[in-house]
């Protein structure tokens, strides 16, 4: 390369004593061997007098290409209009060193970011003969950095933009840093309100006065990491219950830098977690209450049946012991909804589904109302059609639909009141419709009539109530077989409809012949009871002594294992609540026992649900009997035993 640049002799003389400079020679193969930087001289006026090879790989000319051009060549022809590179000089001269960084041109046209020094050269009397550049590529950092700013400014957009988060930067203290748009809808804060602001004001009075958010920066402080659950405050006072996280920030030396708090309004699972324990505890209050409840009621179910076999004509009897009779019934009913309902809310109802004909479950749930619509003087009339109805159903639970619904407006309508039960095919559905002349329903409660305990409000004359829940089963056992249910009402003391819509089902299905249980064969058996209630053992002991049986009874397990020996039962009666032992561990050492191996073995319990009922069959009962025992299916159990010899 040559170059008509006088030589410089003023950087040798600044040389310190004793150091000789390098020839000339050596000095230039030196600086023209460098490629990581652009290194050449430029005369007074910025035109180029020597080139590097640093200089040719980063800018792409050639020496001969570029030697005694201007420097402005590798200016965009934005800086050039505004005259920077002159701009650079002059500053360079001005004092002694200009050290710029920006985009530079390559000669294909493209660009580079580039650091450059441009520093002024004098020779010896002081006289400016030139500048010295040194230009280097930093493009690739630029784009690192680049990279690295916008992901940046992309986590700040990301985190600021956030709405279901609270994310904030805490300082060593506690002080509030940064603020999201989480952090202002959850909380209730603009940034400009809260920013300096010591997270402290978050928290509740009685979190503040256990000094608890120092706590937890202590925590997080220690182990890295803070996490709970519990209540904060918003802007206004009001209290949401918040997950949080804070994060101990360190840098790479481990010096603490600050904390990053991540709160979540987590109220609404909060409200969610406290209905399901509430529905849980009420699931299983409802269950021990009707287990409860079913204890009273067997003695005296007992009762009645004893009185009904013993004739009499005595009107004050016979009206006493009916009473009796209906009102044990509607208790029973009421056990049972308490009992659905156990099983609605913990979703163990279950269908057993069949093809049916509508019209045989009117006519069974409009029967087993007729005594109670009697009582009260109720005229109640059926309308069914004249061919079948036929619907997929369970026989069983359609029938509590049409009894809960004909219940309802039995006890809502005014002694003397009528009520109308109609089936119809209408627009391809089955339709039933309850009509009743009652006290009717205000429009507001129309939309919740079908909730749990929702009941319409009642003066003191109107003493019929309920629990509310029956109306609440008939909704859910409705949808359960693909159907609406509805209620519709002109207003107060206009009455009330009730209406059902099923799926009608087009396909004839096989008649099923449903007759009531005739009266049982009365053949004498051995029979234990086994309760600790002495009232059901006496009433149910006199009810099957009147049939001929004979009866052995105890009020606890090691009494009745003891007394087995010698009776020798065919049927025990064992109920499951006993002192001392349990009946599952009377049946485990009944189905041990050789000597007892024909004895059938029936619970007796308050509990009727099907896992009660595998329960008692792993434990080797033979049937189940839900209290208050069903007197019609406790004949049929004893008249299926073997015939023994007389008792």
């Amino acid at each position: 390369m040559t170059s008509s640049k006088p030589s410089t002799p003023s950087v040798y003389q600044q040389l310190p004593p004793g150091i000789r400079p390098l020839p000339d020679e050596q000095y230039r193969a030196l600086v023209e061997g460098i490629n990581d930087y652009g290194i050449f001289m430029l005369d007074p006026t910025g035109r180029i007098l020597s080139w590097n090879a640093g200089a040719a790989i980063i800018k792409g000319y050639a020496a001969e290409e570029i030697i005694g051009k201007h420097f402005s060549q590798f200016y965009a022809e934005e800086a050039r209009l505004r005259r920077w590179p002159d701009y650079e000089l002059v500053m360079a001269a001005k004092l002694g060193r200009f050290e710029d960084e920006g985009w530079r041109v390559r000669k294909d046209g493209s660009q580079f970011w580039a650091s450059v020094v441009i520093s002024a050269v004098h020779n010896g009397v002081g006289e400016l003969i030139g500048f010295s550049k040194v230009t280097r590529d930093l493009t690739e950092r630029r784009r690192a950095e680049e990279a690295l700013r916008q992901s940046e400014e992309q986590f700040r957009l990301l985190v600021d933009g956030v709405r279901d988060y609270a994310i904030l930067m805490l300082d060593v203290q506690g002080y509030v840093r940064t603020w999201n748009a989480g952090a202002e809808s959850i909380k209730g804060y603009a940034a400009s309100e809260i920013i300096g602001q010591h997270f402290s004001r978050f928290y509740t009075p009685e979190a503040n006065e256990k000094n608890w958010p120092a706590h937890e920066l202590e925590v997080a402080t220690r182990s890295g990491r803070f996490e709970e659950e519990g209540w904060r405050l918003r802007k206004d006072g009001t209290r949401f219950w918040a997950n949080v996280i804070i994060t101990a920030l360190r840098d790479t030396e481990g010096n603490l830098l600050g904390f990053a708090k991540v709160t979540r309004d987590i109220s609404e699972r909060q409200r969610v977690d406290e209905l399901k324990k509430s529905s849980r505890e009420m699931t299983e209050f409802l269950a021990m209450l009707s287990h409860e409840l079913r204890n009273p009621l067997a003695p005296i179910t007992n009762a009645v049946a004893i009185l009904e076999l013993h004739d009499t004509t005595d009107p004050v009897v016979v009206s006493s012991r009916e009473l009796i009779r209906r009102q044990a019934t509607q208790l029973s009913r009421l056990v049972d909804d308490l009992l659905d309902v156990s099983r609605m809310t913990s979703g163990k109802i279950a269908l057993v589904l069949t093809q049916l004909d509508l019209r045989d479950v009117t006519r069974y749930g409009v029967e087993a109302c007729e005594a109670a619509a009697n009582a009260r003087n109720h005229a109640m009339k059926v309308v069914v059609p004249g061919k079948p109805v036929y619907v997929t159903g369970d026989f069983a639970r359609l029938t509590q639909v049409v009894t809960n619904l004909v219940n309802n407006a039995v006890k809502y309508t005014e002694a003397g009141g009528s009520i109308l039960v109609a089936l119809e095919e209408s627009k391809g559905k089955a339709v039933i419709r309850v009509t009743d002349n009652g006290i009717g329903l205000r429009p507001e409660l129309i939309e919740r009539i079908f909730d749990l305990f929702a009941q319409e409000e009642r003066g003191l004359s109107r003493s019929e109530g309920g629990l509310g829940v029956g109306l609440s089963l008939v909704r859910r056992l409705v949808e359960m077989h693909g159907g609406i249910v509805t209620a519709s009402s002109p207003g107060l003391e206009l009455g009330s409809t009730f209406e059902v819509q099923l799926p009608l089902f087009t396909v004839k299905p096989v008649s099923v012949e449903r007759t009531p249980a005739a009266r049982v064969a009365r053949t004498p058996h051995r029979i234990m009871l086994v309760d600790d209630n002495a009232d059901a053992v006496v009433s149910l002991s006199l009810l099957l002594t009147h049939k001929g049986h004979a009866v052995a009874s105890a009020a606890d397990g090691p009494s009745a294992l003891a007394l087995m020996d010698s009776f020798k039962p065919e049927l025990v009666l064992l109920d499951i609540g006993l002192p001392r032992m349990s009946g599952y561990d009377v049946a485990t050492h009944v189905r041990n026992d050789p000597a007892l191996a024909g004895v059938v073995l029936c619970a007796m319990t308050g509990y009727g649900q099907e896992e009660d009922r595998r329960r008692t069959r792993d434990a080797g009962f033979d049937h189940h009997f839900t209290k208050p025992v069903d007197l019609s299916a406790l004949d049929a159990l004893i008249e299926s035993l073997p015939r023994t010899a007389a008792v």
